[in-house]
């Protein structure tokens, strides 16, 4: 079984062993409207990968991990587009949870989210219940104050953040649980893995700066130059385009660099070359060097 189709797969078997039978009908259907309208689902892929590397003698909890990472990252979502910040229209190339469902719902969808996140752990804990409360912890590090999504959306409520605090936060804290979570679900230690989720996370976080540039927003599921918009820190803007494509392609290098010793190490450097082509297409590098040839052309094409 591929790791995507067993993220889908566990996914979807979590969402529905926590959301229960008795659950208000519209809110129920505005989470699955957030949860399961396509997305790559790399975080849960990496949690699994990870957790292969490192045993996965306790699949049930592996599943788990990575599932609650995933909901933890819709529930993100939900409220990021919500009006109080980016008033966005689309997601994934389908309309926002409040446009579609209004705001009252989309606010209560990502805080049901937030919370199923960790009934999903709670349930699968009695499993490994001594690996459970460093998973919670780990998730809870990757979501909350200081430096997790929480914290990274606050930094663009500040009138000035600095660039890397506010992108470790904003993207590669969720990466870095990820990565971590796959370890300490196989009851192994997480710190070797924790580069790998940081440099992956980070070049997440500059690779959707550079594509708020460069893309469309057919292409990228979601309306362009928000960046510019909301006057929020981005690579493109401190470090010019140029710059956020070679700053993107070093970090890429990192984190294949920095994945540990292990028998999946090959599928595991494999999953982050694909990724980084997914992100910013190779074709788009050669455009920009191009004179008069327009890099979104290639990103779209």
């Amino acid at each position: 079984m591929s790791l995507l189709k067993r993220a889908e797969q566990s996914l979807a078997s979590c969402f529905e062993g926590a959301v229960g039978k008795a659950a208000p009908p519209r809110l129920v259907e505005a989470m699955r409207h957030a949860v399961f309208s396509g997305g790559a689902r790399i975080r849960p892929q990496l949690t699994l990968s990870v957790a292969i590397a490192c045993g996965d003698d306790q699949p049930q909890l592996s599943d788990a991990a990575a599932s609650a990472l995933e909901l933890m990252h819709c529930a993100s979502l939900v409220h990021d587009d919500m009006p109080a910040f980016d008033d966005a229209d689309i997601r994934r190339g389908r309309p926002t949870v409040h446009k579609a469902f209004g705001e009252p719902l989309a606010l209560l969808t990502g805080d049901a989210l937030i919370v199923m996140a960790y009934q999903v752990l709670l349930n699968a804990g009695h499993a490994a219940p001594d690996r459970l409360l460093a998973l919670m912890q780990n998730m809870t590090s990757g979501v909350g104050l200081p430096d997790g999504i929480v914290a990274g959306q606050a930094w663009e409520c500040e009138p000035r953040a600095d660039l890397g605090r506010y992108q470790r936060a904003k993207t590669g804290a969720l990466f870095v649980a990820s990565t971590c979570a796959g370890a300490l679900a196989s009851g192994r230690e997480a710190q070797p893995w924790y580069a790998l989720g940081a440099c992956l996370g980070e070049a997440y976080q500059v690779a959707d700066d550079i594509r708020d540039v460069m893309g469309l927003s057919a292409d990228l599921g979601k309306p362009t130059g928000q960046d510019c918009l909301h006057t929020r820190p981005s690579a493109a803007s401190e470090l010019g385009l140029g710059g956020a494509l070679d700053y993107f392609q070093d970090l890429i290098q990192k984190a294949v660099d920095s994945v540990p010793a292990c028998t999946c190490r090959g599928m595991l450097q494999h999953l982050v070359r694909n990724e980084s082509e997914r992100l910013v297409p190779s074709a788009a590098y050669s455009a920009y060097r191009m004179p008069g040839v327009q890099p979104a052309a290639a990103l779209s094409a």
